[in-house]
C-alpha cells in the first residue's frame, strides 16, 4: 500500500520545528515513514526565509538541522509557478502547485486562504487537528 502523501504548509513546518504541537506529531509521522512528505525548492526557500524572522529565535543549528531532515525525508517536486488561484496571498499558490505535482492527498495548513478552499484538484486541505482525526 502506498503511503499517504502530505504537503505540510510552511506555517505547519514552523510549528513542527518550534513547538510541541499537532504539527510536530504529523512531522514525526513523516520522519518515521508513516507519511510521505511532499515539498518543492520554492517551499524550502520560503521556509528558510520564514525561519529567519526575528520573532522565532531559531538557532542556526536548529534551522540547518530541520532543513536537512526535510531534504532527507521529503519527495521534492519541481513546479513551474503557473497556478494562480489565491489572489490575496500568491505565495499560497506555491503550496497548491507543489501538492498537485507531488500528487499529495492532503495539504495540512493553518492558513485561512487555503483552508477556506477545503479541497483543490482533489486534494483535501485540512488543519493539523483535522488531519490527525
Amino acid at each position: 500500500m502506498e503511503k499517504k502523501k502530505v504537503l505540510l504548509d510552511t506555517n505547519i513546518l514552523i510549528s513542527a520545528l518550534g513547538w510541541n504541537s499537532k504539527p510536530k506529531e504529523i512531522f514525526r509521522k513523516c520522519i518515521a515513514g508513516e507519511l510521505k512528505l511532499i515539498t518543492s525548492p520554492e517551499q524550502i526557500d520560503e521556509l528558510q526565509r520564514v525561519m529567519d524572522y526575528p520573532k522565532f529565535h531559531f538557532t542556526v543549528e536548529q534551522k540547518k538541522s530541520f532543513i536537512s531532515i526535510i531534504l532527507e525525508i521529503a519527495e521534492i517536486v519541481e513546479i513551474t509557478g503557473k497556478i494562480k488561484v489565491i489572489k490575496d496571498d500568491p505565495d499560497d499558490d506555491i503550496i497548491l502547485e507543489t501538492a498537485i505535482v507531488g500528487r499529495a492527498g492532503y495539504i495540512v495548513s493553518g492558513d485561512p486562504h487555503l483552508l477556506k478552499l477545503k479541497e483543490f484538484a482533489g486534494i483535501k486541505i485540512v488543519t493539523a487537528k483535522d488531519f490527525l482525526q
